[in-house]
Parts: structure tokens; C-alpha cells; sequence
């Protein structure tokens, strides 16, 4: 074995998909004991370098070493067996299996004619405990679980292996801050164990408090390594980007208007108990709490996404129960959802379809034809409008990188001129970059009279953002405060029901 100070080493690694660079000259090093934060807005390459690292994608050019020794990766299994496990920011889950199976998947028999199905559940317990969450079921089903829970089940499935490289690709998106915690608790330990940890994410303050080098990647290039200690989070930022950032959070200057939602003791199945709040004009309303506390529940039943079993609507001074989301579109209510690729987008249809969805009929048709030179018109400056990056807009939308879809997700609301809209997460994981464009575009719905209800895990887009935030707990509402009161402490207390 030749003797090295590191790991992994990605050497000058270049991939080219047809004629675009999504790759060139790209290196990273890794120490054995060592946490390595790998970041760059969207489309800078991260996703590429870790599936080639995965044997997912094959490399043009370039070498990989891991302990001083060159290997070829061709394929995933080849990628497990040297020891490298990774956790995409999209699930590699089977919705029709169990907790338990989804965890050991390939390790059901473990070499027997017979699967011991206690041991099994048992196992998967134990891992599920270990992460904290042993209110998760190993018998239920994985498509029924939140969204949240499933990241923790792909996290254990993961972890159940012997990896000496663990890559985690945003693995908080979609958790809330306690949770977050256990996972660093866990991360921690398996720094401890002498595991590398390769750790994307797109929350600057995780990697300041987790790990020992950053190394940054820039429109498919290689910028520089930096020790974490030695940096902040400006320069940081502005690496990134190729400029400085003015500020995260921009000023607002709405005015707040007069009421247009009031919703009243509303209740819609387990997890939306006698929710009452109200929304003005030019208010961006924030809705804060742990994952799984009845937020986006509430939402869609407003929504007509979900049914609504008892309460009142009051939409701009009348009564209103909107039986689906068609109806709440026609009278100007939109929802940005939480998974952009389930519910947000037709990942198989192009970006300029996704655009125009909720336009069809008052814009872009006329007497029911589409005209297609103007449609096209349109969404190149709708796209434009919000610094999307894509080839064409007759590609498919799964062709782009992760914060570009949440941008045409986000477009057709836009588009739709509404006058509420519900932003469920709308920056998860979304760049610095794009996610200050992000807060623009919701400053400038509200200064145009629309409002603006936000839900967000992330507190400290919460306390920049919002006029006023709503706290969550277990389908009920602990608390409301204005904008001089909203701090991590207040909401954190009611959050956990202190």
C-alpha cells in the first residue's frame, strides 16, 4: 500500500455530457478522521464529481486513489465494495417496502435460504435509535412516511454499511434543527471511527461547525481548499459566487395592506387541529416548527390539495372551500410545494410546459390553441427574470441541477399572478446565490400587494424574512409573534411545546 496523508484523491477530473462542460480538471483530497465540506451553487459541478465518485457517471479523464492506490469505479456496487457509500439528495428508496427492507436491501438473507424477519426489525430499530428516531416504525410502509422521516431511513440504510468514504449530499434539507443535531451527534462519531465524511450542503453555518476543510467548485472548476478555520463566511460566499454579496437577507419595503385570508379553527385529518391565523396584503407570514407538525398540512387543505373536515376560509372578504388546487388557482391562491420533484414539477416534460401550466388558458392560448413562438417568449423572460441557467427550453426539466428546477417550479406561480401564495421550503437545497434571488422574488410579490406565507425549517430565514411567524407543534399552533420578537430562542421554546 503506498504510503499517503490521504484517503480519497479525485485527481484533474473532466466530464463532458455532449457538448457541455459539466466538469474540468477537478481535484479533491480527503484525510482519513476528516470531515470535508464540498460546495458551489447549483450546476458548479458537486453532483457530477460525487456520481463519478459512485460509479453512477464514468469519468472523460482524470484519476481516483483511495489509500495511494489508483482505482477504476464503473459501477456503483464497485463503488460499495471499496467502501464508499453515498446519500443523494434524492432518495434511493423503495416505496412499497418496508422500513426494515429499505435498510437492508441487499443484505436481507445475509447468505441464507431464509430471511429472519425479527432479526431484522430488530436491527433496523437499533440503527433507527441510534439516529434518534425510534418513533419510526420498522414495519411501515416508506411511502407513507413525511418526507423527513424518509431522509432518516436513507441515512440508516447508509450508515448500516462499513463505509470508509461517506458522502452526504444536503442531507438536513429536510430536517429540522433538533434533528439536525442528532445527525451531526452521528456524523461526529463517525469522524471519530475514523471515517471520511464528504459533506455538501448548502447552509454555510453546518459547514462552519462541522467541518475541517471546504474545498470549492465553480462552474464545473476547481477554485480552491481551504482550512474551515481559516475562513469566513463572506469570503466564503464570495468564492463562490466570483463577487460579493451584498447582504443574505435583502430589505423589504412593503407596505402591509388590509386582510385577504383569515382562516378560522380549521381541522383536516390527524395533523391540522383548530388552526387559526390571518394574512395582509404585502405580508410575508412565516410558519415555523419541527418536521411533522402539521404545516404543510395546513397548507394544502387550504389549498384543496387535501379535504378539510370542519373551520372556515375567508379569502378577500368571502367564504370559500376550494375542492382542489384547480379552484384555488382560478381564484388566485398557488402553492410552491416542498418536493419539487413529486408535486412541483413534470420532471419528463420540458421547462417551457412547466412554465406555462397554470397560464394555459388566460395567456399563452388563444380560443383554445396554444400559440407556441409567444409561449416561448414568455418563458425565456419569465426565466430570465430569476437567473435561471438551462440549455433550451424544449429540454426536459429533469436536465436541470436542483436549485434550476426549484426556479421553474417557482416560475409558473410567477406566471399565474397570484394574489397569495404558500412557499413550502422554497430554498432547500438551493444555493447561497440563488437563494437570495429567491427572497427577492418573494420581496417583490409582496410589494406588489400579494401575500406571502412562507414555511421554513430554517429559523434564520424566518427571522430575515417574515413580518410576522407562526409556530407549529404536533398540528397546532404554539405560537404567533411579530417581527421585533422573532428570535431562535422563542421559537425553538415553542416548537418543543417549553
Amino acid at each position: 500500500m503506498q504510503e499517503t496523508k490521504y484517503r480519497l484523491e479525485m485527481r484533474n477530473i473532466t466530464k463532458h455530457f455532449g457538448g457541455v462542460k459539466a466538469l474540468t480538471d477537478v481535484s479533491l483530497r480527503v484525510e482519513p478522521n476528516e470531515i470535508h465540506a464540498l460546495i458551489g451553487e447549483n450546476g458548479a459541478g458537486k453532483s457530477t464529481l460525487m456520481k463519478i465518485l459512485s460509479g453512477a457517471y464514468k469519468k472523460d479523464s482524470g484519476e481516483i486513489l483511495l489509500e495511494g492506490n489508483p482505482v477504476n469505479i464503473t459501477n456503483p456496487k464497485e463503488a460499495k465494495e471499496l467502501g464508499i457509500a453515498i446519500i443523494y439528495q434524492e432518495f434511493m428508496l423503495a416505496p412499497d417496502l418496508t422500513v426494515a427492507e429499505n435498510i437492508y436491501i441487499d443484505q436481507l438473507a445475509a447468505g441464507k435460504a431464509t430471511i429472519n424477519w425479527k432479526e431484522l426489525r430488530s436491527k433496523a430499530k437499533e440503527q433507527l435509535a441510534k439516529l434518534g428516531f425510534d418513533d419510526i416504525s420498522p414495519t411501515e410502509k416508506v411511502g407513507n412516511l413525511s418526507v423527513a422521516y424518509q431522509q432518516v431511513v436513507e441515512i440508516c440504510k447508509n450508515l448500516t454499511r462499513n463505509a470508509k468514504v461517506l458522502v452526504l449530499d444536503e442531507p438536513t434539507a429536510v430536517l429540522t434543527f433538533s434533528e439536525i443535531q442528532k445527525l451531526f451527534e452521528i456524523v461526529r462519531k463517525l469522524k471519530s471511527e475514523g471515517v471520511s465524511i464528504i459533506y455538501i450542503s448548502h447552509r454555510l453555518e453546518e459547514l462552519f461547525e462541522l467541518s475541517d476543510h471546504i474545498t470549492v467548485l465553480k462552474d464545473g472548476g476547481y477554485v480552491d481548499t481551504v482550512e474551515t478555520a481559516s475562513i469566513d463566511k463572506n469570503k466564503l460566499v464570495t468564492m463562490m459566487v466570483g463577487r460579493e454579496m451584498s447582504q443574505m437577507f435583502p430589505e423589504r419595503h412593503a407596505e402591509i395592506g388590509e386582510e385577504i385570508l383569515r382562516v378560522e379553527n380549521l381541522n383536516a385529518g390527524k395533523m391540522v387541529k383548530n388552526v387559526s391565523f390571518s394574512l395582509k396584503a404585502g405580508e410575508v407570514l412565516g410558519f415555523s416548527g419541527l418536521v411533522g407538525a402539521g404545516r404543510t398540512e395546513t397548507m394544502r387543505a387550504l389549498f384543496g390539495a387535501d379535504p378539510k373536515e370542519s373551520g372556515k376560509v375567508i379569502y378577500f372578504g368571502k367564504e370559500v372551500d376550494f375542492k382542489s388546487p384547480l379552484e384555488a388557482i382560478k381564484n388566485g391562491f398557488g402553492m410552491l410545494p416542498e418536493n419539487r420533484k413529486e408535486q412541483g414539477l413534470l420532471l419528463a416534460q420540458s421547462i417551457r410546459m412547466n412554465s406555462t401550466l397554470t397560464i394555459l388558458n388566460n395567456k399563452i392560448a388563444h380560443a383554445g390553441v396554444i400559440n407556441h413562438k409567444h409561449e416561448k417568449e414568455y418563458v425565456k423572460e419569465l426565466l430570465a427574470s430569476i437567473s435561471t441557467k438551462y440549455g433550451n427550453t424544449e429540454d426536459n426539466a429533469d436536465s436541470l441541477s436542483g436549485g434550476n428546477q426549484q426556479k421553474v417550479a417557482l416560475a409558473k406561480w410567477i406566471a399565474a399572478d397570484c394574489k397569495c401564495i404558500v412557499f413550502d421550503e422554497p430554498t432547500r437545497g438551493v444555493d447561497v446565490g440563488a437563494k437570495v434571488e429567491i427572497y427577492n422574488i418573494m420581496n417583490e410579490l409582496a410589494a406588489k400587494g400579494v401575500g406571502v406565507i412562507m414555511i421554513s425549517s430554517e429559523m434564520t430565514e424566518i427571522i430575515g424574512m417574515c413580518d410576522r411567524a407562526i409556530v407549529m407543534r404536533q398540528g397546532e399552533i404554539t405560537g404567533e409573534f411579530t417581527n421585533e420578537d422573532i428570535n431562535e430562542n422563542t421559537m425553538i421554546k415553542a416548537a418543543m411545546g417549553v
